[in-house]
């Protein structure tokens, strides 16, 4: 789905990585189950589909891809849980005319499996899916990935993954906010992870906001409804206020990475 932007130097593209399914409790967190069920579709388990949409950014000097989906690398016990579907994203990159060799950045809004699995492909072994690209992290979340706690060990699950970018010189590990580009900033949140990061895209003063799991879907537009998986629900709210203020103020949008009905939401449409 093409963004519409004001600024004819930047083009903005979600593209999808396929999808995949997860509890429903889990993901609606506090959000009680007599409210979510009159929104979503759900099987005999409770569990829902979650697209996998991810953002392509253009300049006029580069393509910059933000996560990756889940990949084509399950287990077969990963694959029985989360039911992938089709591992779409280099498909639907080609049909925008961008090979995997024209991905000059990748950055991820966090290491969760969902985010990083397809930095590899079954079909490309022993290297990195976009091999040209740099790879953007936060370092806490990088920390929190290559050693994860108890705690969090289910959301790291991907070790080869980390063991190939880690030898990776296209690994490029960052701490705190960031300009990758001009107008183009990588902001350190935390909350859902330890080292969660959001894009932020100033489109002549318009915030254009990827917030990842922030803001995954649109039954989580209120601040303070967080999924089960947040570290801190109190720093995502506070992330979440500030971003909902932000593109209220600027007549902004949220590009919204799990919902699979609607991509985007206007400031319009936020109440």
């Amino acid at each position: 789905m093409r963004i519409e932007t004001k600024n004819p130097d930047i083009r903005i593209t979600t593209v999808s990585a396929g999808d995949y399914y997860t509890d429903a409790g889990a993901a609606m967190g506090v959000l009680p189950k007599a409210i979510w069920k009159k929104y979503l579709q759900t099987d005999e388990n409770d569990t829902i589909k979650m697209a996998l949409n991810c953002l392509l950014i253009q300049n006029k000097n580069c393509n910059i891809l933000v996560d990756t989906g889940v990949g084509n690398l399950l287990s077969d016990k990963q694959f029985k849980i989360y039911r992938p579907g089709h591992f779409s994203l280099l498909e639907n990159l080609n049909e925008l005319g961008i090979s995997r060799h024209d991905i000059h950045h990748v950055v991820f809004t966090h290491l969760h499996f969902d985010h990083i699995g397809g930095i590899l492909h079954k079909d490309f072994p022993n290297e990195l899916t976009f091999p040209n690209a740099y790879h953007h992290i936060q370092k806490k979340d990088w920390l929190m990935a290559t050693n994860p706690n108890e705690l969090n060990q289910a959301a790291y699950p991907f070790r080869e993954h980390i063991n190939v970018l880690s030898d990776s010189i296209r690994l490029d590990i960052i701490d705190g906010d960031t300009e990758l580009f001009p107008n183009i900033h990588l902001q350190l949140v935390q909350g859902h992870s330890e080292g969660m990061q959001i894009v932020k895209i100033m489109d002549q003063g318009r915030a254009i906001y990827y917030a990842g799991d922030m803001i995954p879907s649109f039954l989580h537009l209120s601040p303070s409804v967080t999924s089960a998986y947040e570290l801190c629900r109190k720093t995502s709210y506070m992330a979440k206020i500030k971003i909902l203020k932000e593109v209220k103020e600027t007549q902004g949008l949220i590009i919204m990475n799990h919902d699979p009905q609607k991509g985007c939401i206007n400031f319009d449409e936020l109440r």
